[in-house]
């Protein structure tokens, strides 16, 4: 019983400390913008990680910092990889242009959009496209914090196939760099396509999250559009957190990964072809995943919570 206290009182210290963690992390980002470097990021999870372990034995701290360290290999394999495919010296391709033109008829969607949305003045779609591009940032980032310090087994299952969609998107990136929009654009590929990410930021005077896009667009590949890791990990994240849900909120929480596509779409930052291979991506990651998880004995995440539930029922019908 006295231990049981013991837990209780540490549980408590460990749910205060990571209160005070996500306020400062908060603080930060409204004030520095969302932390892009990648150091910065691992640096954020270690301390997530180690708040975590706060109270705990010195076996669990040592299995926190072990995985950490996952999370940074894959990271640092991740970066590696992209760099290669910078190197490797393939020509970049203009050709998905022609393909979204052939899925529309011959409408370029880029192009209609920004023809029948974009406007002088920033409106109210604007600004709710910059929110929902900017949680690419933030979303698929969440779990690997967060489910680490609530349950264990649930991250490594999400880490698992985070980690497959990275390195089979960045597999393509090499053999196949591809022009996001906003470029062939400028290379008089396509009719005229702006690059307005930002803008709905700029409206609401977060110019420090407005920064962080530029930012990001100076360290990032930018012939990396095919499959839209954006589209992707919408997706992901979606599937992940809805995954033992009512059908019909998993429907709805689909509008997410939905509106996600429009947005880079309209911005100029992907084409439509761009987030169906980034889905696609997801599917095989996850499928991947699951064959690992079988092979091992492990239930799979989407299943879990509905298995044990049907074992129950069973189980009250027998009493």
């Amino acid at each position: 019983m006295e231990a049981a206290l013991v837990e209780d009182r540490w549980r408590a210290v460990r749910r205060s400390l990571l209160t005070a963690y996500t306020v400062v992390l908060l603080w930060s980002i409204f004030v520095w913008g969302l932390p892009i470097d990648r150091l910065l990021v691992l640096t954020w999870m270690a301390v997530a990680f180690g708040l975590g372990t706060v109270g705990r034995s010195m076996a669990d701290v040592k299995q926190a910092a072990r995985d950490w360290f996952a999370l940074v290999a894959i990271y640092i394999i991740y970066d590696y990889s992209r760099g290669m495919a910078d190197q490797l010296g393939i020509g970049v391709s203009f050709v998905l242009p022609r393909i979204d033109k052939a899925l529309f008829l011959g409408r370029d969607p880029n192009v209609y959009l920004q023809w029948h949305l974009k406007k002088p003045d920033v409106r109210w779609y604007d600004v709710l496209g910059s929110i929902i591009y900017m949680t690419h940032f933030v979303l698929p980032v969440v779990p690997l914090a967060l489910l680490r310090v609530r349950n264990r087994t649930e991250w490594q299952q999400y880490v698992r196939r985070f980690a497959f969609l990275l390195y089979g998107s960045v597999a393509v990136f090499m053999v196949f760099p591809t022009a996001p929009p906003w470029m062939a654009a400028k290379e008089g590929i396509t009719e005229p396509i702006s690059r307005i990410t930002g803008r709905g930021w700029w409206e609401l005077n977060l110019h420090t999250i407005s920064k962080t896009i530029d930012r990001g667009a100076a360290v990032m590949n930018p012939v990396a559009a095919f499959p839209s890791l954006h589209a992707a990990c919408a997706l992901l994240v979606t599937l992940w957190l809805t995954r033992n849900k009512s059908w019909w909120v998993r429907s709805a929480a689909l509008l997410y990964p939905v509106a996600m596509v429009f947005t880079l779409v309209y911005f100029g930052e992907h084409y439509v072809i761009d987030a169906v291979a980034g889905w696609a991506m997801v599917g095989l990651a996850w499928a991947a995943a699951d064959w690992w998880e079988k092979r091992r004995g492990h239930a799979s995440p989407a299943f879990s919570v509905r298995n044990e539930l049907a074992r129950l029922n069973v189980l009250s019908r027998r009493a």
